[in-house]
């Protein structure tokens, strides 16, 4: 009785875990998406985009928005992912678990963490005899969960990069006046603080665009390289307890 409930109260504790994975996603986006409205209330969105001449704050902006629903989908497929893996759990664990042991196995999900499973029955029906070494399957699951999460890290870096080529155009505005500047021409002095004002606002606009979005980007991909960790984990010990102890008993291996 007491294995029961400790078999049931675990799935439940990481079913919650699971899914606050993607509950944390849309509360941080959720207020992403309050503070754009606030900057664009108070004007400040609209002056970063018709003071930035180069439109590189407003590249960095778009690359964001995309690189947000990237994350959202990778997010649910591994959401998804962690479903599949406490349902073959519940399923492996029951008493009569070992008959979804087949090599199509019908009983079980889909999923990527179901196809590992699969691999492994595969493997210990090509084998005659002896322990079932996971190893290399794992590395191939771990690299199939992982899937396209370095998108976020390589679009963190480009937004960063963007920011300071923002800055470098910005500063040769600001510069390009001074080698022609006369300080007895009052009228090119004013035209020449104008080009060196929006010099600098070029520079500071996209500086600023690129660290916040780089930042944002990097805290969303974190959030999903921890979740995917947490389904490999799982998998691991799922296939650790329950899947190669019942292969290897099939194969009359001792213990």
């Amino acid at each position: 009785m007491d294995a029961k409930v400790e078999a049931a109260a675990a799935p439940a504790g990481t079913d919650a875990a699971e899914r606050s994975v993607l509950l944390l996603w849309m509360i941080f986006t959720g207020l992403s998406v309050f503070a754009a409205f606030l900057l664009w209330r108070y004007g400040l969105i609209r002056l970063m985009v018709s003071s930035d001449r180069t439109y590189i704050s407003s590249v960095i902006a778009v690359l964001y928005v995309v690189t947000c629903i990237h994350c959202f989908w990778r997010t649910r497929a591994i959401a998804r992912e962690g479903e599949v893996a406490r349902s073959c759990r519940t399923i492996l664990a029951a008493p009569d678990g070992a008959k979804a042991l087949v090599s199509d196995a019908r009983g079980l999900p889909r999923g990527l963490v179901t196809d590992h499973i699969k691999s492994l029955v595969q493997k210990a029906d090509a084998q005659a005899k002896g322990r079932i070494d996971q190893t290399l399957l794992l590395r191939t699951l771990a690299d199939r969960l992982r899937g396209s999460n370095g998108f976020g890290a390589f679009v963190s870096d480009t937004l960063m990069k963007l920011g300071l080529l923002g800055t470098i155009i910005g500063f040769i505005i600001m510069l390009a006046p001074i080698a022609s500047l006369d300080a007895a021409d009052k009228v090119a002095m004013k035209s020449s603080m104008g080009l060196m004002s929006d010099g600098m606002a070029v520079a500071m606009y996209t500086t600023l665009a690129g660290l916040i979005g780089s930042i944002l980007v990097r805290i969303q991909y974190y959030m999903l390289d921890s979740a995917t960790q947490r389904v490999f984990s799982d998998a691991v010990v799922l296939t650790e307890t329950h899947v190669t102890p019942a292969l290897e008993r099939r194969l009359g291996t001792p213990s």
